[in-house]
């Protein structure tokens, strides 16, 4: 999903993993000052893995959202707050029923500013949560953009039986949450 920036803005880039990408990026999608976002994978080691490869487990990927935004109107430090609101960082590989490596709540970092910034984060969140983040902090890697019908999943199938009742429910506290920073 593309929406419009400032013009002569530098966009920046953040790589997400929070469970099933559908998910975060139908939350992501809605976000003022994210321009464009998309599911994929990244930081495993085969190149060019398929969705069946990666829900195999045997890729090393996580399922990802790439967001390009605009920090002039969004700081990457905001992001993970959303991202931190909309999925559970303390369950280790799993996010609800979705079991893998896969499913992993993961952060890729673009530079050292966003590692201290999602190492800032991550504190700030263990008083927050009632158990511990195993939330992996890791350096940008290869991303591969998933498969066509995976981007913009919810949107075009909100009333899918996941959709209906693991996606929805999180765009409906992320809107009420974040109620502000709804384009």
């Amino acid at each position: 999903m593309t929406s419009q920036s400032a013009p002569g803005t530098a966009l920046e880039t953040a790589y997400l993993g929070g469970g099933c990408f559908w998910c975060t990026e139908a939350v992501f999608a809605r976000v003022k000052g994210v321009v464009h976002v998309e599911s994929g994978y990244t930081g495993g080691h085969q190149p060019d893995p398929t969705y069946e490869q990666i829900c195999a487990g045997d890729t090393g990927h996580a399922e990802v959202v790439k967001l390009q935004f605009d920090p002039s109107v969004i700081g990457f430090r905001d992001l993970l707050e959303i991202f931190f609101t909309i999925h559970d960082p303390t369950t280790l590989n799993r996010q609800g029923n979705d079991v893998g490596t896969q499913y992993r709540s993961v952060i890729f970092y673009q530079s050292p500013q966003q590692e201290a910034t999602a190492r800032q984060v991550i504190a700030q969140m263990a008083g927050v949560w009632d158990a511990p983040i195993v939330t992996e902090l890791a350096p940008a890697s290869t991303y591969y953009p998933a498969e066509a019908y995976h981007q913009d999943y919810f949107s075009q199938h909100p009333l899918q039986s996941y959709c209906a009742f693991v996606v929805a429910p999180k765009v409906a506290k992320f809107k009420s949450t974040y109620a502000h920073r709804l384009k």
